[in-house]
């Protein structure tokens, strides 16, 4: 199979000179977590955005210094095996197709799982490819507390857990944001420097403000926020079955439960894609 058999054509995407700011609501609007980035008034394609992006820059309004200019790329007669290489590689979920330099589509791993691994007869069991460390949280957990576990593990989710310790829900990095806002502080920062050996002199005091963004969620716990209907599969459910399931709920990641209900793993499209390159 080949990447013009996927591609979504005339993606999305933003242009620099632009700001953060639009770019965000974009991606709140399309529901998506990435954008290419172009050249404003041309199809040349010079960056690429993500949420992680945004989330991790606070401080940068202009797009040009938050996005990615280290670009992967696919054209149309690419193999999509080669592309799952690739994207499993660099650890990315999203590759501009390009032509002569000009951005003519998108390919993602949902895209790679939903239209060609779903449509495959692999019946390899995703035990083989689940990651077992699992970020988890307490239900009754501020967000901003559930949002540093998330980061902490470098992952795009993170499992709700009830007073049981049994799974209740999932919380996406798409949630945080919806509940996030970029705020500005000023913190004030004195030193003061005298005369040595001179009791007469005056100290000479300099003070220096910090303005600094960082990111403010709201009031709300875990349990406000989170999916409280959880897809799930269990360890011996074939790689293909579990493709067809995040395409028809149009998810990125399920979570992983043993023989007795219990959580033990993750797996995530760009997981699923090592089954077309293993």
């Amino acid at each position: 199979m080949l990447i013009k058999d996927i591609v979504s054509k005339d993606p999305i995407h933003v242009s620099v000179p632009g700001n953060r700011e639009k770019a965000l609501e974009l991606m709140r609007k399309k529901k998506i977590s990435g954008l290419p980035v172009t050249k404003e008034g041309t199809n040349q394609l010079v960056g690429i955005l993500t949420r992680s992006d945004l989330i991790g820059n606070p401080d940068e309004e202009q797009i040009a210094l938050i996005m990615s200019r280290d670009i992967i790329t696919a054209e149309l007669d690419d193999d999509v095996a080669e592309t799952a290489s690739k994207m499993i590689k660099n650890n990315i979920r999203r590759v501009p197709v390009v032509k002569n330099g000009s951005l003519i589509g998108i390919v993602t791993s949902s895209d790679i799982v939903s239209l060609a691994i779903s449509e495959m007869n692999i019946n390899d069991p995703i035990e083989d490819y689940m990651i077992k460390n699992v970020p988890t949280t307490w239900d009754q957990s501020p967000l901003n507390v559930s949002f540093e576990v998330m980061r902490f593990f470098n992952l795009k989710c993170v499992i709700a857990l009830n007073n049981d310790a049994k799974m209740s829900g999932i919380l996406t990095e798409t949630d945080f944001i919806n509940e996030s806002e970029v705020v500005s502080e000023t913190s004030v920062h004195n030193s003061s420097v005298g005369t040595e050996g001179d009791k007469w002199s005056w100290d000479s005091t300099s003070v220096l403000y910090v303005e600094k963004n960082h990111l403010k969620f709201s009031d709300k716990v875990v349990k406000d926020v989170s999916t409280v209907r959880v897809t799930t599969v269990n360890t011996k459910t074939k790689v293909s079955d579990c493709a067809k399931k995040m395409r028809i709920e149009h998810i990125e990641q399920i979570p992983v439960i043993g023989i007795e209900g219990n959580l033990v793993g993750l797996i995530r499209a760009n997981d699923l894609l090592r089954a077309l390159t293993d």
